[in-house]
């Protein structure tokens, strides 16, 4: 027997399709439903490696935290991580299988996916009683409809009923719900069965009349009107979209326990990459993390954090530009903290070989750690467990290069004195784990290390529990849908596809 389904489309991209579905599977596994997240192609710098060694997009990952489950390969069989403006490295079930310009993508290997895609989706199906899917960008994106494996094409292929997100926030909702309808093919409009309105502020009376019109023209139902709400986004997808100078998370810094704020700075390279791994700290009471990209904005930190990148000698490169290799050259002599995460780890070292990632070759690097990094073909996948601080500490490797330390202090141990990871020299340290820093435990001993080196009176929180902070987000997404959906029709719809004759809205797809 096949579970139910639903595609949570949207009108633009960040029009909420992530959260919705995430909120979406939440409800559902509290209802007893056991359910399954699903994105057939995700474009994304921030990934996740799952326990069988699988690459897959940080959304789907935190989406199968939603549904109580462990994500796999399936949830999200093709990944594309951008390199560039026009190319792509493709990760096909969690494994990379090349890099890929745009055109040639969308030109004929897109549309040969689809038999992976459709297979991962129905071994999902075959398993769980639901499997809520996301699609990408807009449904109405004309000019790729041939090739489309994520929205409509994968809707049609596996008889998907669809709900349109669309974030009111940004203006125009009911243009962009009308709009991507009538662009549709008659085909696609009879999988759309309705619509969600995403981020709306005020009284829900004042917009009922919209929302009467819309069905008149569509004669398609708004299944809910979610409220905005801050603080609510899970991991994002896009590293490319990070606005400068930006609060890491919407929601207010909670005080600090001790008498200082602890304020970061993380270089807002470029392809920054799992730039979620700074979110462990902006959680902590008391810690101010923000993105920066000019030398005078670390003057004022207590710790400056040099992300993961996909492009590690171009992101080198952009610190030299901007002055501030020199800034961290001069912050580690001064003995002020630095913290070097995967691609910034390799920055921080003495030189850089890469034939692989940007063919630069040879590459002196900022020389803070005695390391050099050799770029190997096949990328390291693991889901590794150590001691650092002493405490216990765990996280995920996604990288190329391939680290020769030669000095320095060992980071991260097994717990018996073999150096697993990373080093450090002074307060400067540098691993290749991502997501180490939301092992509770040594994220508190880090910043009392942090603290201590920049003088400042801060005190980590004793009861901060990150795993604790990521299910309440969770609830929090479930109760928006339970409360402000109609949840009996998202049921009917799940279990009983889109339905029957909806009306075309014209003039439908152009030839």
């Amino acid at each position: 027997m096949t579970g139910g389904g639903l595609l949570v489309a949207g009108t633009t991209s960040d029009a909420g399709k992530s959260v919705v579905t995430a909120g979406i599977c939440r409800w559902l596994v509290r209802q007893g439903v056991k359910v399954a997240p699903f994105k057939a192609q995700n474009m994304s710098l921030n990934s996740f490696v799952t326990r069988e060694g699988a690459e897959i997009g940080r959304a789907q990952a935190m989406q199968a935290q939603a549904c109580r489950i462990e994500p796999t390969a399936l949830m999200n069989p093709v990944l594309l991580k951008p390199g560039g403006e026009r190319s792509s490295q493709v990760v096909l079930l969690g494994r990379p299988v090349g890099e890929m310009s745009a055109r040639g993508y969308h030109g004929g290997r897109q549309q040969q996916l689809l038999g992976t895609v459709l297979d991962s989706l129905a071994q999902l199906r075959a398993t769980y009683d639901a499997v809520i899917c996301e699609g990408a960008g807009s449904p109405a994106e004309i000019n790729l409809r041939r090739t489309d494996i994520v929205n409509m094409g994968i809707a049609r292929n596996a008889s998907l009923p669809v709900l349109v997100v669309g974030d009111i926030d940004r203006g125009g909702v009911f243009a962009s719900f009308f709009g991507t309808v009538a662009l549709l093919s008659r085909e696609d409009q009879e999988l759309v069965a309705g619509f969600l309105v995403n981020k709306f502020r005020g009284d829900v009376s004042l917009l009922e009349p919209g929302l009467d019109m819309l069905h008149g023209l569509t004669g398609r139902h708004t299944y809910g009107v979610l409220p905005f709400r801050h603080g609510l986004g899970i991991d994002e997808e896009d590293g490319l979209a990070v606005s400068l100078r930006g609060a890491v998370r919407e929601s207010a810094v909670a005080a600090p326990v001790g008498e200082d704020v602890l304020r970061i700075a993380v270089c807002a390279v470029p392809l920054m990459s799992n730039f979620t791994d700074v979110d462990a700290l902006a959680a902590e009471p008391g810690v101010v993390v923000r993105f920066v990209d000019r030398p005078e904005e670390l003057a004022d930190a207590d710790l400056v954090v040099v992300p993961g990148t996909r492009g590690t000698v171009r992101a080198l490169g952009w610190l030299r530009e901007r002055g501030l290799a020199d800034a961290l050259r001069r912050r580690a002599a001064e003995g002020r903290p630095v913290l070097g995460i995967c691609g910034g780890f390799q920055i921080l070292g003495e030189r850089i070989e890469d034939d692989v990632e940007s063919r630069a070759g040879r590459v002196d690097g900022l020389g803070i750690l005695p390391v050099r990094v050799r770029f190997a073909r096949e990328k390291t996948l693991e889901r590794p467990v150590g001691e650092a601080l002493g405490e216990p500490v765990e996280g995920y490797e996604i990288h190329h290069g391939v680290a020769d330390v030669r000095g320095g202090e060992a980071f991260i141990s097994d717990g018996r004195g073999h150096s697993l990871d990373g080093c450090r020299v002074g307060q400067t340290w540098g691993t290749h784990w991502h997501g180490s820093l939301e092992s509770d435990g040594f994220r508190r001993a880090f910043l009392r290390e942090v603290a201590a080196a920049a003088g400042r009176r801060f005190v980590p929180a004793p009861d901060t529990s990150f795993a604790a902070l990521r299910e309440e987000q969770l609830d929090r997404l479930g109760d928006l849908i339970e409360q402000h959906a109609d949840t009996d029709a998202l049921w009917r719809l799940i279990e009983s596809g889109a339905p029957r004759g909806l009306p075309f809205v014209p003039p439908g797809a152009p030839a």
